[in-house]
């Protein structure tokens, strides 16, 4: 119960089938949120109970049928843990859906963390490991299996969460000290690179455009390499205002937190204009150009919508 209500929440990738925008606008929604949850849970349940059902009303061995009630909650404290990790990363989560479509993030780890990874591989391998050293060697084992590995991974979860919240916020506060280009930063962030907790990508808007930089937390150093990029804001025409309009504007500008646009007028034969949407939280320094989690929005002369797509590829929706 535990571990498919954990993975559960992620069913929402079959918002796909209506498309990359439907997908995308329901992605980390209501199976993310606080209400969702408890509904999520009660899913899994009715599908273990389907089985349970099937396999003739099975009892464990001491004779003891299952415990729905228990069952149920503990499948809401595995969903709850799947909305806490989704928040630690720079991805986001929306708890409050739908009383709020705001989104929140803890902007710590990246969005696949090896360390994590390693710790909870280590939690889960070594114990079986350690099972088989015991049986060569016939010594008998004490308590169940894999506590004393659990606890110390999840220890070592904690611990790295601890660490990389400590810098986080180091980076920030260097990040808040300085100005760009002699102008003062409106907001300020600081987002994960995988392995190193002492490296971030910098995130600093000012009235006129964005500024993108490594910070070095050990420091504390901002744009130590003196290569920070910046990005002008474009003017608003009605072109963007047509694209920013359009069902895939308002949900990637919805979740975009340093949204900048880029238009490009249409070759003949083909006519009108192309609008893409980038997020500069994903524009990191040494990656400029790959066009994560970009979108774009090709409209006619008469500035109505004729396509909507996500990434470098032209995938209609419709």
């Amino acid at each position: 119960m535990l571990t498919l209500t954990a993975e559960a929440p992620d069913l929402d990738v079959f918002g796909r089938f209506g498309g990359p925008a439907f997908g995308f606008a329901h992605h980390r929604g209501f199976t993310h949120s606080f209400l969702g949850i408890p509904l999520v849970s009660l899913l899994v349940l009715g599908f273990l109970y389907l089985i349970w059902r099937w396999r003739g009303r099975e009892v464990n061995k001491f004779g003891l049928k299952p415990r729905w009630g228990l069952l149920f909650w503990y499948g809401c404290l595995a969903g709850l843990s799947h909305i806490l990790l989704d928040f630690t990363n720079n991805y986001g989560v929306r708890p409050l859906w739908p009383f709020s479509e705001r989104w929140y993030s803890w902007d710590i780890v990246f969005i696949v963390e090896p360390i994590i990874l390693i710790l909870l591989t280590g939690g889960l391998v070594l114990p079986s490991l350690f099972s088989l050293i015991n049986e060569e060697i016939g010594a008998k084992q004490r308590g169940p299996k894999g506590r004393l590995a659990a606890t110390l991974a999840l220890i070592g979860v904690l611990g790295l969460w601890v660490l990389r919240d400590f810098e986080h916020r180091k980076a920030l506060a260097a990040l808040k000290s300085r100005t760009y280009r002699s102008a003062d930063a409106i907001r300020v962030s600081a987002y994960p690179y995988w392995f190193n907790p002492f490296r971030w990508s910098g995130v600093a808007e000012t009235q006129a455009f964005y500024a993108v930089m490594i910070v070095d937390s050990l420091g504390p150093d901002v744009d130590p390499d003196d290569r920070m990029m910046i990005r002008y804001k474009p003017e608003e025409t009605a072109v963007t205002l047509a694209a920013k309009k359009s069902y895939l504007g308002r949900v990637y500008l919805d979740w975009a937190q340093y949204p900048i646009t880029e238009t490009q007028q249409l070759q003949p034969p083909q006519q009108g204009y192309m609008v893409r949407f980038y997020d500069m939280r994903y524009q990191y320094p040494e990656r400029i150009g790959r066009n994560t989690l970009s979108a774009g929005v090709e409209l006619d002369p008469e500035l109505r919508v004729v396509a909507e797509f996500f990434g470098v590829r032209r995938r209609p929706v419709r």
